[in-house]
C-alpha cells in the first residue's frame, strides 16, 4: 500500500489501533467491529471509521475488520513491515534509560547504535549498543541508511547535532532535548518535553 498524506493525528491514533490488533491477534480473535475497536483505542466509532477511510474499506457490514488484514496493512504504511533502523544521540541518563526500553524493537524500531560527545566517560556495561562517538555519526547514517533518530542532547548541542543528522539523510527525529529544533520540511520532529507535560498534567489537579 502506497502512503497517503493524512492528518498527524491521525496516524498516531492509527499506532494505537495497531497495538489493540495486536492484542486481539494474540488471543486469537480474527475479526473484531467497529465499536469494539474504537472502545478499546479510546475512541468513538465514527473517528474510528474516518481514519480507516484514508487507507481504503475494510471489514463487512455486520461481520466486522479481520484482524490480520488490518494489521499487515497498518505495519505497510506505518513502515514496519520490516525492522527500521533508529540511532540514538546523548547517551546520558535519559539516553541510557531509552536505550534499556524493550518497547522499540515490540513495535517495529531496532535501535542500532548510540552516540555520545564524550563516549569514554560512559560506562557501556549500561549501554546494550554499540556507543560511538559523535564523530562518527553522520558516516553510520549513511552507511546504514537510518532515517530516524532519538535526540538527547543539552539544550546548547541540540540544532548542531541536528544539522548533521539532517545531513546525513535522517527524516524523522524523536527530540527529548529541550530546545526547538529548526529543519527543513521534509523533516519531520516530534518534541517530547517531560517538564512541559507535567505541567499541562497540573492544570487538571485539584490544588
Amino acid at each position: 500500500m502506497d502512503k497517503v498524506e493524512i492528518p498527524r493525528k491521525a496516524i498516531y491514533r492509527l499506532s494505537i489501533y495497531s497495538r489493540c490488533l495486536r492484542r486481539l491477534s494474540e488471543k486469537g480473535i480474527e475479526t473484531v467491529s467497529s465499536s469494539a475497536l474504537a472502545s478499546a483505542a479510546g475512541v468513538k466509532p465514527a473517528q474510528l471509521r474516518k481514519d480507516l477511510g484514508y487507507f481504503g474499506q475494510f471489514g463487512t457490514r455486520g461481520l466486522g475488520y479481520p484482524v490480520e488484514v488490518l494489521l499487515t496493512a497498518f505495519r505497510e504504511v506505518l513502515g514496519r513491515a520490516a525492522l527500521q533502523p533508529v540511532i540514538l544521540v546523548g547517551a546520558g541518563n535519559l539516553g541510557r534509560a531509552l536505550l534499556r526500553y524493550e518497547g522499540f524493537l515490540k513495535e517495529g524500531f531496532e535501535v542500532l547504535a548510540a552516540f555520545d560527545k564524550s563516549p569514554e566517560s560512559i560506562d557501556t556495561t549500561r549501554v546494550p549498543v554499540p556507543l560511538h562517538s559523535d564523530d562518527e555519526l553522520a558516516n553510520f547514517i549513511k552507511k546504514h541508511r537510518v532515517r530516524m533518530a532519538i535526540l538527547c542532547v543539552p539544550a546548547e548541542f541540540g540544532q548542531e547535532v541536528t544539522n548533521t543528522l539532517v545531513e546525513a539523510g535522517v527524516q524523522g527525529i524523536l527530540n527529548f532535548s529541550p530546545t526547538i529544533l529548526q529543519t527543513p520540511d521534509h523533516v519531520v520532529v516530534t518534541r517530547v518535553d517531560l517538564a512541559m507535560e507535567l505541567e499541562n498534567l497540573s492544570f487538571f489537579i485539584d490544588q
